[in-house]
């Protein structure tokens, strides 16, 4: 790492002021402070001091994604030969070197319009490369079909990366989650390739033998599945590439309470909102849903519920603020995702317009918060 370390500091005079390079100093810096602490440390004064700083922060939800990523490239060959029926004459690493070669475009494609374009905004703004995309650019790979053409890929990170968030001024400024943005654009762009009965399973569209519907899709339209509890819970079930495996969500998870940066908050209070919901349609009966399901526990299993509330709910942007508001905020995803997942046909999962609309409520919410906080010291003070 010295070697790397003396060549980063060789050419580093070129991009700083008065350098040859100096406009390309934010996309110089971007790299050097991913790679090593920043130089640039508080001498006086009052300031938060921390070994971790936003860029570490970021890596540390990747690296929590990661058990999902894997399992996800693991399941992508998984259903692949299962459909076909050739499962079992496969090997465990052809199964997963099957799934890799599928997602690791997904990512590539992802990370490299998202940066570029990022990078391009630094340079133009001159300011220092914003680190939210680390996140992003995992995201949106994961909340995808494994088959979504890598050009519409692209359109959709582009689409995120600017209208949902440069817009606004880029990391810490965006109203709605950028991942979910993206996935947004591409269900109301292109229906055709975010839903049916065939894009879940890689070779879907283009094999007759492979039918890959997900679960909830197979029950919005009346029909039944062989999938039983415990493959909705390892992820052994047709999907997005990271959502299906709830164990190695719920691994994310762990580390995520650990070092502090998800809120157990929300994602309590989204499970407690969801199960509630599901509770009200069973006691009072719907005989008008669209997805013919009463069981609490496969509705959080299944789809991109607990996904959603691991990895997007909980982002500290575009969530509540307040620790009252986080409650509320969470709870109201998971009633909002369940509610529209059973009676609106046209969304059978129902997590990404709760979590976008409930992106657009977080202010308000933290608005009130504070507000009758304000009021209830006010009285107190009176008292």
């Amino acid at each position: 790492m010295k070697f790397l370390r003396n060549k980063i500091d060789q050419f580093k005079p070129h991009f700083e002021k008065g350098g040859k390079f100096e406009k390309f100093h934010p996309a110089f810096e971007g790299f050097e402070t991913l790679l090593y602490v920043p130089e640039a440390v508080t001498q006086k004064g009052a300031h938060i001091r921390d070994a971790v700083d936003l860029k570490r922060t970021m890596i540390t939800v990747v690296l929590a994604m990661i058990p999902a990523l894997l399992f996800g490239m693991y399941n992508v060959g998984f259903q692949h030969f299962t459909q076909l029926g050739t499962m079992g004459e496969q090997a465990f690493m052809d199964v997963f070197l099957f799934g890799l070669l599928k997602v690791l475009p997904l990512i590539i494609v992802s990370y490299g319009v998202g940066l570029t374009i990022e990078f391009a905004f630094a340079i133009q703004r001159g300011h220092s490369i914003n680190e939210g995309y680390l996140v992003s650019g995992m995201l949106i790979p994961l909340i995808v079909p494994v088959d979504v053409p890598l050009w519409m890929l692209a359109v959709a990170v582009a689409f995120a990366v600017i209208i949902g968030k440069e817009v606004f001024g880029g990391t810490g400024m965006n109203i709605v989650n950028p991942a979910l943005t993206a996935r947004a654009f591409l269900f109301f762009a292109y229906p055709t390739k975010m839903s049916g009965d065939k894009i879940w399973v890689a070779g879907g569209e283009t094999v007759d033998a492979i039918s890959g519907e997900t679960i909830l899709g197979v029950l919005a339209n009346n029909g039944s599945h062989d999938y039983s509890i415990t493959d909705m819970f390892l992820g052994f079930i047709p999907g997005s590439v990271g959502e299906t495996s709830v164990i190695a969500i719920l691994i994310g998870a762990a580390l995520l309470l650990y070092t502090g940066i998800g809120s157990w908050k929300i994602m309590l209070s989204a499970v407690l909102g969801g199960t509630l919901m599901i509770s009200l349609f069973n006691a009072v009966g719907n005989p008008e849903s669209v997805l013919q399901m009463t069981d609490v526990l496969p509705h959080l299993l299944i789809g991109g519920f607990i996904f959603g509330v691991v990895f997007m709910a909980t982002d500290p942007v575009t969530a509540s603020q307040t620790e009252t508001g986080k409650w509320i905020y969470g709870f109201l995803v998971g009633l909002l995702a369940m509610l529209i997942r059973v009676v609106n046909p046209a969304y059978p999962e129902g997590m990404m317009m709760a979590i976008l609309f409930m992106n657009i409520m977080a202010p308000l919410i933290d608005h009130y918060v504070v507000g009758a906080n304000i009021k209830r010291r006010l009285k107190r003070v009176k008292a």
